[in-house]
């Protein structure tokens, strides 16, 4: 009996010892075939999976923010219902600085925008429906819509807007372009606008409207040349009565 609880008592701390050296030899962070082998044959030959290396991700691009057609307005200009205010130049620092653009919407900015290119091409000081105002006009909505859409770009209601303003704004360029040239040309350069001409024909060249367009071709050809041989004919005709006839008054 005293045996047995002898024996017991040596495999128990034999047993104590080899984990203490388990413990000891093989560290979580380390990753050497020897800390393998004691995994392998602490656990009866159980593989342990190799560490897992993380490179390093690839850097993202930025994205490059469009220049606004509002960035050359300073931050400390009054807004546009203030700056005939002469008061508004005198008061204090808080309250101008809740007069101007520092805190306005933006509204309010494309507003004041407007009217710096309304004052750009205006004949006078009263001219607020001309066709050159509303080219102005329409030119500051257009890049306004541009910038939108470069943000938003799946936004199909301010894009039909923009080509519907775009398509206005064409008529109206034409329109000043057949009645004053020199005004034309003005508008184009205080405005930054390349105007360019339309093409002649709009369709689209398919493979079957080409082979159209060469039979309808090809047709009106022999038309026009059997319409010549009749107009021969009948002048031979003509001059063969013509001498019919002198022959028979001689």
């Amino acid at each position: 009996m005293f045996t047995n609880i002898a024996m017991r008592a040596v495999l128990k701390s034999s047993v104590g010892v080899l984990r203490e050296s388990v413990a000891v030899s093989v560290k979580p962070w380390t990753c050497s075939s020897a800390s393998f082998a004691g995994l392998r044959a602490a656990a009866g030959g159980f593989a342990v999976s190799p560490p897992v290396r993380h490179y390093a991700s690839v850097a993202k691009k930025k994205k490059t923010v469009p220049v606004s057609q509002l960035s050359d307005l300073p931050p400390t200009m009054l807004k546009l219902d203030y700056t005939s205010v002469p008061l508004a130049q005198t008061t204090d620092d808080v309250v101008k600085r809740l007069l101007s653009l520092e805190l306005a919407s933006h509204s309010e900015k494309l507003q004041l925008k407007k009217q710096q290119l309304i004052a750009k091409v205006q004949r006078n000081e009263n001219d607020q429906n001309s066709v050159d105002v509303k080219v102005a006009v329409l030119t500051a909505r257009i890049r306004n819509y541009q910038e939108h859409l470069q943000k938003h770009h799946k936004d199909k209601a301010n894009k039909r807007r923009m080509l519907m303003a775009i398509d206005r704004r064409k008529q109206l360029l034409k329109k000043l372009r057949l009645v004053s040239y020199d005004a034309f040309e003005k508008v184009c350069e205080q405005l930054g606008i390349t105007y360019t001409f339309p093409p002649e024909y709009y369709r689209r060249a398919t493979r079957r409207w080409l082979a159209k367009k060469a039979f309808c071709i090809k047709v009106f050809k022999e038309v026009q040349k059997q319409k010549q041989e009749q107009r021969l004919m009948k002048q031979s005709q003509a001059s063969t009565e013509t001498e019919a006839a002198k022959t028979k008054a001689v």
